[in-house]
């Protein structure tokens, strides 16, 4: 079957096309087995091909941004991983307004809007990753979420392209909901017009807090749990006596206890064997469950 799929996508898709690769080259926290095949299409039309052949075929597929809170378990993935690392539009629209590409790195999105005049979205700055991810998670900082700005997104799915208001998304706290087969391409903002002098020096206070309280120096994909409501996720593990536990090459970081970081070495085992620990010594401590932020794939 991957042969035969093999030579559609070659036939087919204008994009990259890597086979049984790692998934380790392409997460944040450098563990994860091989993809059959990894896959970044060119461009939105490239993006819908691709989804073609893979709904045709019943081949599985996961759409990946940069890789940040995102866990895939040591076997890997059995099917397309697909990249949207190309889907890099960048545009100031009329009315405050500017659209952007699920591709794009939200640092190369806050420089942008800082250059531009366009306030609201500072607290990006400081949120490793890509705009697509950021959307599909609704990431944010500072009491700020990026789906709060959003005009519309725009995405893909088998009936093909479809814009949707933020009216008529269903999203919450780090929740977006996708329907099956339906990924993010973009998505267009809404924004505050301000002098750029001070967008930068609310781009530089983000900065300087993650820097005081987030640098952790290992490879990790931030927040591995959520933040139960009215609590804070780090002081739940903090209170449990979990600063600096470990399991294998992974640890739960000694400067933050809400990242669990590869101290070198790790696999996937280790780091779910070090969240199922955590779990456990938090809900005997506090009574509190937690649940992860990090989304978990793949093949044990």
């Amino acid at each position: 079957m991957n042969d035969r799929l093999a030579a559609r996508l070659e036939a087919e898709v204008r994009g990259e096309i890597l086979r049984d690769e790692p998934m380790a080259r392409h997460t944040s926290l450098r563990v994860g087995g091989p993809a059959d095949f990894f896959v970044t299409p060119a461009d939105p039309d490239d993006m819908r091909a691709l989804l073609a052949i893979l709904a045709e075929t019943g081949t599985p597929w996961l759409a990946v941004g940069g890789g940040y809170n995102l866990l895939i378990r040591d076997g890997g993935f059995r099917g397309v991983v697909i990249s949207s690392a190309r889907m890099t539009r960048l545009e100031r629209l009329e009315g405050n307004r500017a659209v952007v590409g699920a591709g794009v790195a939200n640092g190369r999105l806050t420089a942008f809007l800082r250059n531009e005049g366009l306030a609201g979205l500072e607290f990006l700055c400081g949120i490793p990753g890509t705009v697509g991810g950021a959307l599909a998670m609704n990431a944010g900082a500072h009491g700020g979420a990026i789906l709060d700005r959003v005009e519309e997104i725009l995405t893909i799915g088998t009936a093909g392209f479809e814009c949707k208001g933020r009216e008529l998304l269903d999203y919450g706290y780090r929740y977006l909901k996708l329907q099956p087969g339906e990924i993010i391409i973009g998505a267009t903002f809404v924004l505050d017009s301000d002098d750029p002098r001070r967008i930068s020096e609310r781009i530089d206070g983000c900065r300087a807090h993650r820097t005081a309280s987030q640098q952790v120096g290992f490879p990790n994909a931030g927040s591995f749990f959520k933040n139960p409501p009215g609590q804070a996720a780090w002081r739940l593990i903090e209170d449990a006596g979990l600063r600096g536990a470990r399991v294998g090459g992974a640890q739960v970081s000694e400067v933050h206890t809400n990242f669990l970081v590869n101290r070198g070495g790790a696999t996937a085992a280790d780091f779910l064997a070090l969240a199922a620990r955590i779990k456990d010594a938090v809900k005997l401590k506090s009574g509190t469950a937690l649940e992860e932020e990090v989304k978990i794939f793949g093949d044990e």
